[in-house]
């Protein structure tokens, strides 16, 4: 195989760096330049791989003259101009089947934890509170759970659904995609019938802002909301008022509209916005910082999921 050079930009799993060595790659690390400092030199490599320091834009790609590949060690690509790497021939590699089962999970757990109140319930007795009518629960069986965006994680989240007695649809741009795990169905007749809502789609100009005023109140009935996804996909303020109203039961966060590009910090203004604010106090949300997907297996998952692209990319 001919040499090629490829820059890590961002840390991972030894073994992604341990098996391209392995296979005849040539592995450089730069995890601290800017930006800037890093397109002085990367026209050098063949290949980069990245998590999500920075945005891989036009300029960086014009400077990137022998790029052949690019691989993200995640699920999304919303951090790279993907027309145009296309138009240059750049190999776009991503893994979201590294971390499907992880975000699997977390919304599972996401969900349990609303419906029963957990986290309030938790709080209360930590207060010295005995109160078990006011945390009353409500059980999963029997209701409608409609999964927005069925790809990897909308799978895995349905799979995991099979057990507890609930009827599953799933909505979808692409046709054809429903399984036995879920009914593929329009929007407006997931609207008409779900009890839970939960999105697994990635963040594109079609999908910003779609959980928007209208898109929540075309549901016919109140609903819990889970987001795994992209918080860019949702207006916060139209959750809040949502919330406020009782239209959503109660919301599972991982991701927040106010996340910086890289998701290693929030982008909070030196006075938080009002409907962030409401989030952080009310009962009936539950948030985590974007770790659906970030577990021990799943680190190790994604580094082979891309490992493995990289070899049969030049296999």
């Amino acid at each position: 195989m001919e040499t090629v050079k490829i820059l890590h930009i961002d840390s991972n799993h030894n073994l992604l760096w341990e098996q391209l060595e392995q296979a005849g790659f040539q592995n450089e690390a730069d995890y601290t330049s800017s930006k800037e400092l890093i397109e002085t030199k990367i026209q050098n490599y063949q290949g980069i791989v990245i998590r999500s320091r920075f945005a891989i834009d036009k300029t960086f790609l014009d400077k990137a003259s022998n790029l052949k590949f690019i691989a993200r060690v995640g699920a999304g690509l919303e951090s790279i101009d993907c027309e145009y790497a296309n138009s240059k021939n750049i190999h776009l590699i991503a893994a979201p089947e590294g971390n499907r089962n992880a975000v699997g999970e977390h919304a599972i757990g996401i969900l349990l934890s609303l419906m029963n109140k957990l986290n309030r319930a938790d709080k209360l007795v930590r207060e010295g509170k005995w109160i078990r009518e006011g945390n009353r629960g409500f059980e999963l069986e029997g209701k409608t759970v409609g999964i927005v965006g069925y790809g990897n994680m909308g799978k895995s989240f349905a799979k995991k659904l099979k057990g507890f007695d609930v009827e599953v649809l799933c909505y979808d741009i692409l046709p054809n995609v429903g399984d036995e795990n879920a009914t593929q169905v329009s929007l407006k007749e997931l609207q008409a019938n779900a009890d839970v809502l939960s999105l697994h789609i990635p963040w594109t100009p079609e999908t910003d802002k779609l959980v928007n005023y209208d898109f929540i109140n075309a549901f016919n009935k109140p609903f819990w909301f889970i987001n795994t996804s992209r918080g860019k996909n949702v207006v916060t303020d139209d959750l809040v008022a949502a919330l406020q109203s009782g239209k959503i039961l109660g919301a599972g966060l991982d991701v927040l509209e106010y996340e910086k590009l890289s998701f290693e910090n929030l982008f909070i203004a030196t006075e938080k916005p009002k409907a962030f604010d409401y989030l952080l106090q009310a009962e009936n949300v539950l948030l985590t910082p974007h770790i659906a997907g970030w577990t021990f297996e799943s680190h190790e998952k994604l580094a082979q999921v891309t490992v493995d692209k990289i070899i049969k990319l030049y296999g």
